[in-house]
């Protein structure tokens, strides 16, 4: 309706600019004729009247001559004459004319002066009068003038009317255009596409061809040429989906088969039976901001919405989290739903709202600055504050009493709970309903026994974990990581063997699941290679970069990630090798910063100071090592600039997968570009092919770039390739089938 509205307002704006250029020619036109006119007129009166005039004038007979002014007195046109010597004194004047009129006065001397007949527009008592003066003559000379005073302001008054008779005709023509623009528009257009657009979706979605809405568009003149080209195109979409399905139920148990949306969502069938998973996070997969009365949304920058989001787009179903948006309750229905994703529905997403105290508690306290340090180990000492564990403690039952209202009506409900933020919610779902199918996984690291025992609530939150049916987590370390930490802390049954935890008769399996992203053959295929490189080049151009070599990172401004250490390697690379100065940039992606958090903002400050300091270290002329983009970025603009980038730098301190890795991997379809990945990952325990260092060390780092910049491209390609593959073979539908079986096996 905005395009619409848009292309309204575009071709009343040009139809009023041409009708008022029409119109103030029309104007001009007719007032130059008007004036003409009544020069013309004038200039036949005196001539008329200076036959009887002048001979009375010579002779002095101003009383006939009065009589003479007195018949033009006050008539519609003519508002009357004057005669004056050639001293110009008045002779003669109309009773009507006041007895000083100086402007035709004037132009009566000038007359005389030049001895040439004249008119012009004059005020007389704000009334617009035209005065034309004629001189008079004895045998040789200017004796005096004769003034005719015409009233004008019928030409005022007549240009006025072609002013308003033009607005009214446009203001006709507007209209009827505007309502036939908008019946052609949107009838003939909008409609038809939009019904177009339906009958795809409708057939993307797997629904078969919408008869009805497919007739809608047959019965359009204006596209009948697409539809025969359209029909095939819905039919082989049906088809290509029919077989997909028939294809995925077949190999619904082969793991080793390349995984998809398709196969996952039929394979979430098969072993859900319509049941509903609920998906629980603190972060929400869409963040919805208000500026002014236009709400706008983004995908904030996180491994946990990267790797749920595309289960969830596969398997339908309800995602609790948090709404922390500006705009976030604009959107949302009486319950606190919507669905998304907002362009294309797919599942149900419910907020929760909490207040700043819960916030500053739940969130900014005891999950940033207590369980996040404490399971990552990167030298910044976890702080434990009872007021953020009862915060913590408020929240995970507001989050459960949420999740037991969903799933009251459900039998079995499968609930799967995301991170540290909820350790708390399984066992109070348990309690509650012990049929409910409840699985965790844990996003980060789970650090030694050793480490973990200083939290104060350690066996809460470990009892807590343990309510849930399965517990996942990255690698197979940080399971023996929990299995002895649970050992240590609480009472209970451990089975090696089987890697699972018995307490109070109930039994948790303990597995590693190595996250991964959405990523398959068919994804790759769709890329236009030539098209990319086009983009990237503009792209590159926008930002001021005209290197050829090119180096990216994609990071939250968190510790964690090594940002720092990071830049302080690329220092280094100059330094050793200085003749890529100038030849080579290192863009750093990073979103800005959420946290309210002062420590984030100073670490914020340190970041930009060192890519500061290494820029004014460096600079050449335009050049600069570093390019600093501290905003957020689409899915899309971040994958181009992964696919123009040389190598690509991932420098964590402590993480539990890192996901920027394995899309950097993913998105090289041209089989070109290095992956430099940290050891302190758990993406190096799958992703070998990938230049391993340890980020702690700056020479380290810089010899991985030169190493990179410097790899011939068949080694390039020969690494991309089996990088891609392991990406390929496990990716995220494999990762989230893999673990709904083994949590609905507790069914």
């Amino acid at each position: 309706m905005k395009q619409l509205i848009t292309v309204i307002l575009i071709i009343s704006f040009v139809v009023s600019l041409v009708a008022f250029a029409f119109t103030f020619t029309q104007v001009k036109d007719e007032e130059k004729r008007l004036e003409n006119d009544i020069s013309y007129r004038s200039s036949l009166l005196s001539d008329s009247l200076k036959e009887s005039v002048e001979p009375n004038f010579i002779k002095k007979s101003n009383a006939y001559l009065q009589r003479i002014v007195e018949k033009f007195s006050d008539n519609t046109r003519f508002a009357g004459l004057a005669i004056v010597d050639n001293k110009g004194k008045i002779v003669a004047v109309s009773s009507n004319l006041p007895k000083e009129i100086s402007g035709a006065q004037q132009i009566a001397t000038d007359v005389m002066d030049s001895d040439l007949e004249n008119g012009n527009f004059v005020n007389f008592e704000n009334r617009k009068m035209y005065v034309f003066a004629s001189p008079l003559h004895d045998s040789e000379n200017v004796v005096g003038s004769l003034i005719i005073i015409q009233n004008a302001g019928y030409i005022d008054t007549r240009l006025t009317e072609i002013w308003g008779s033009n607005l009214i005709r446009l203001f006709i023509q507007v209209s009827a255009i505007s309502i036939a623009v908008f019946i052609i528009v949107r009838w003939l257009i909008f409609l038809p596409v939009k019904n177009l657009a339906d009958s795809l979706r409708h057939t993307r979605k797997g629904h078969g061809i919408n008869e009805k809405f497919g007739n809608r568009f047959l019965d359009s003149l204006l596209f009948q040429p697409l539809t025969k080209e359209i029909s095939n195109i819905k039919r082989s979409l049906l088809e290509a989906r029919i077989a997909a399905s028939e294809e995925a139920k077949l190999n619904i148990e082969k793991l080793d088969i390349p995984w998809t949306a398709e196969r996952l969502r039929q394979y979430s069938r098969d072993i859900l039976k319509n049941k509903t998973i609920v998906a629980v996070s603190h972060l929400e997969p869409y963040i919805h901001t208000k500026n002014g009365n236009n709400i706008n949304y983004y995908v904030p920058a996180s491994g946990l919405i990267t790797s749920i989001e595309p289960v969830m787009q596969a398997c339908g179903g309800l995602w609790i989290a948090e709404g922390s948006g500006s705009g976030d309750k604009s959107v949302v229905d009486k319950n606190d739903k919507m669905q998304v994703p907002p362009n294309d529905p797919k599942y149900t997403l419910k907020r929760i709202w909490l207040s700043e105290e819960e916030t500053k508690g739940f969130h900014h306290g005891f999950s940033d600055q207590a369980m996040y340090p404490l399971f990552h180990m990167a030298h910044t000492r976890p702080v434990f504050r009872e007021n953020d564990w009862q915060e913590y403690k408020k929240v995970n039952q507001k989050f459960a009493k949420a999740i037991l209202s969903e799933i009251k009506r459900i039998k079995k409900p499968i609930i799967f709970i995301q991170d540290f933020q909820f350790t708390l919610v399984p066992k109070i779902i348990k309690k509650k309903r012990p049929d409910a199918i409840i699985g965790i996984f844990w996003h980060i690291p789970w650090v030694s026994p050793e480490t973990f025992s200083i939290c104060p609530w350690k066996k809460e939150i470990l009892d807590g974990m343990l309510g849930a049916d399965l517990i996942g987590f990255h690698t197979q370390l940080y399971c023996n990581n929990f299995i002895e930490t649970v050992g240590r802390e609480l009472e209970c049954l451990i089975n090696i063997e089987q890697f699972s935890v018995t307490r109070n008769a109930h039994v948790s399996l303990i597995k590693p699941f190595p996250i991964s992203i959405a990523f398959s053959t068919a994804q790759e295929e769709s890329i236009d290679l030539q098209a990319e490189k086009h983009e990237a080049k503009k792209l590159l151009k926008s930002i001021g970069v005209h290197t050829k070599l090119i180096g990216v990172g994609v990071d939250r401004l968190h510790f964690i990630k090594g940002v720092i250490d990071r830049l302080r390697g690329i220092d280094v690379f100059f330094e050793k090798y200085p003749e890529y100065i100038g030849e080579l940039t290192f863009i750093q992606i990073s979103p800005p910063l959420e946290s309210k958090l002062s420590e984030f903002q100073e670490y914020y400050d340190k970041v930009k100071g060192i890519v500061d300091r290494i820029n004014e270290k460096y600079k050449k002329n335009n050049w600069k090592p570093i390019v600093f983009l501290n905003k957020h970025h689409s899915r899309d603009e971040v994958y181009r600039y992964y696919r123009l980038a040389n190598f690509c730098l991932v420098t964590s301190l402590h993480e539990g997968m890192n996901l920027v890795a394995k899309e950097y991997v993913a998105s090289r379809s041209d089989e070109k570009g290095v992956l430099i990945l940290s050891q302190f990952t758990g993406a190096a325990k799958e992703l070998k092919e990938a230049i391993i260092i340890n980020p702690y060390n700056s020479k380290e780092t810089a010899q991985a770039i030169y190493t990179a910049i410097n790899m011939p491209e068949s080694e390039q390609a020969r690494r991309i390739r089996r990088l891609k593959n392991t990406v390929r073979t496990r990716n995220i539908y494999r990762w989230s089938a893999e673990f709904l079986r083994t949590l609905t096996n507790f069914d």
